[in-house]
């Protein structure tokens, strides 16, 4: 069996220790005790006052033991086992044997001879048995002559865990502590928000530079423990390069993922095909409003109390809640020759409607893309009557009767937000946008380019219209924010004055001579510029040209 095994980081322990009375040995464990569980060739001593993680493989138990040797008669002790994610099956078994013996124990020096007096022994009891995937912490006394022995079991698949055993009950608590009631509290639900607060951790209020509390929002279910959630999310795909500290874990997403809401608050959130896991870090408020969440949508929220210096966490009993439905859209009535310019919402996938009641048989509806990608839905009377994903400059002409209603759904196609202007006329004669060239991209010419001008060129079309020339001084980085960040609706009116360099009109009968050069001068050496150019018709709505960018030559 093969089996790829991932660190992670310290996880939770209930502040309050259960004790249990003393448990006679079932048969089962009984058999395996006396069938092998004490050949320490095939056991590890399990180290006091540390985390350890233990890799489990199914159906194959895993042995720890452990010796307390202290002058007093009796010392107490706590074992704190976390399962970070299928449940799991753990005892501690108890022996009794001489203190020479114990003592080789202790230190790993059990000759062949030993072993066998151990395995001979009697006096074998299971003080503590527990099976499922809660945090469970066993406290009790151990004395000089007995030896301490755990086995875990995960029958489910392959895991991992983590143990914790300390004797050191003076120090202060390893994990941040609970209140008395560490319930989570839904004190407000909107269409989209869900807002929380929780009872203060002592250890919050004591250490306020070194706690935080951090908060887990997903669609599936509550996590028990922060092991158990960083688990889940490795298990849906994500990845959590090591390069990042300030968080949940010192494992976070990649670079792009992480979104800086403050100076006191991280949140990271991860994309996967079982949907959205979130985690975000605000410090030690107590009440948190968690945003942009979709409607009429059960969400599951647990926040853990994070120890900063050692990672180490509490988890509070986690609560859930439904955002409200949201209201039905208002559907906006479209007006014969009125552009109408739409935003729309690309991570909540939400359609746009806009509505139409036709005048005449004829319908002419018109479609400028102005940024990113949209997808369009028009029926007639109910009837889907066109579906297409817009690209530049689209008509769609419809026939009909009078009277006939038109639905147009646009949705955006992308995760970012897209925009559309839309129109609609019966005014076939009277294009609503100018008549446009075959290639709305702008040439330099690489030869006419010197230190302080640039040699531009651009066609034209068989109708006389109004081109205006924009150009605007950029810096390397700049480029590709500036070329994706275009709106393609836009009009000269949304550039600074500073940024015109001139207007023109021509045309051309023969459109193969319809293109017209330009030369703009007083430009810096060696720097970037973004020319635009704007092609306006006779209705006065503009089409703008794709942006070029053009560097002067640094030395002439």
């Amino acid at each position: 069996m093969s089996c790829v095994w991932f660190y992670l980081p310290l996880c939770l322990l209930t502040a309050a220790c259960l004790c249990h009375s003393l448990k006679a040995p079932t048969a089962t464990s009984q058999q395996s005790f006396e069938s092998g569980l004490f050949n320490f060739y095939h056991s590890l001593i399990l180290a006091d006052g540390k985390e350890t993680t233990v890799h489990l493989l199914k159906d194959i138990p895993k042995r720890y033991y452990f010796v307390l040797e202290e002058d007093r008669a009796l010392v107490p002790f706590t074992i704190t086992v976390t399962p970070c994610d299928v449940p799991i099956e753990w005892s501690i078994l108890v022996h009794k044997a001489s203190a020479s013996l114990l003592g080789k124990a202790a230190q790993g020096d059990l000759n062949t001879e030993d072993i066998s007096k151990f395995q001979k022994a009697t006096s074998i009891s299971t003080i503590f048995n527990y099976k499922g995937n809660s945090v469970e912490t066993y406290m009790g006394m151990s004395s000089q002559s007995a030896l301490y022995m755990l086995e875990f079991l995960s029958t489910e698949r392959d895991t991992h865990i983590t143990v914790y055993l300390t004797t050191d009950t003076t120090s202060g608590h390893l994990y941040p502590e609970l209140p008395l009631d560490p319930r989570i509290d839904v004190i407000g639900v909107g269409h989209t928000t869900v807002t929380l607060t929780w009872k203060h951790s002592p250890s919050a209020l004591q250490h306020r530079e070194s706690i935080q509390y951090c908060l887990l929002v997903n669609e599936k279910h509550n996590y028990k423990s922060l092991c158990a959630a960083e688990t889940a999310i490795r298990f849906s795909g994500m990845k959590m390069p090591t390069t990042l500290a300030l968080s949940l874990s010192p494992y976070l997403l990649e670079p792009q993922q992480v979104m800086i809401l403050s100076d006191s608050e991280l949140s990271i959130i991860n994309k996967a095909s079982s949907g959205e896991v979130r985690q975000i870090c605000m410090g030690t408020k107590n009440t948190y409003t968690v945003p942009n969440l979709s409607p009429s949508t059960q969400y599951y929220f647990d926040v853990f109390v994070v120890n900063l210096l050692t990672n180490a966490s509490a988890a509070y009993t986690g609560t859930f809640a439904r955002t409200l439905e949201e209201p039905e859209p208002k559907v906006m009535k479209l007006k014969d020759g009125k552009a109408v310019q739409v935003v729309l919402d690309g991570k909540k996938q939400k359609l746009y409607s806009l509505q139409y009641q036709a005048r005449h048989k004829k319908v002419q509806f018109a479609f400028q893309l102005c940024h990113g990608q949209v997808q369009v839905h028009i029926t007639k009377n109910g009837k889907i009557v066109a579906s297409e994903n817009i690209l530049g400059l689209r008509y769609l002409s419809l026939k009909g009767k009078p009277l006939d209603m038109y639905l147009v759904q646009l949705r955006s196609t992308e995760e970012s937000n897209s925009s559309v202007k839309v129109q609609v006329s019966t005014h076939f004669h009277k294009p609503l946008f100018p008549l446009l060239p075959e290639s709305l991209k702008i040439k330099s010419f690489s030869k006419l380019r010197t230190c302080n001008s640039v040699t531009i060129a651009w066609l034209g079309t068989q109708e006389q219209s109004k081109y205006c020339v924009y150009k605007k001084r950029i810096k390397e980085d700049q480029v590709w924010v500036e070329l994706q960040n275009t709106d393609t609706c836009s009009g000269p009116e949304s550039r600074h004055k500073s940024e015109k360099v001139l207007c023109k009109y021509f045309y051309d009968i023969n459109l193969q001579r319809a293109v017209t050069t330009e030369t703009i001068k007083g430009l810096d050496a060696g720097t970037l510029y973004l020319f635009d150019i704007y092609l306006i018709g006779p209705s006065g709505i503009p089409v703008r040209y794709h942006s070029k960018v053009v560097k002067t030559r640094k030395k002439c």
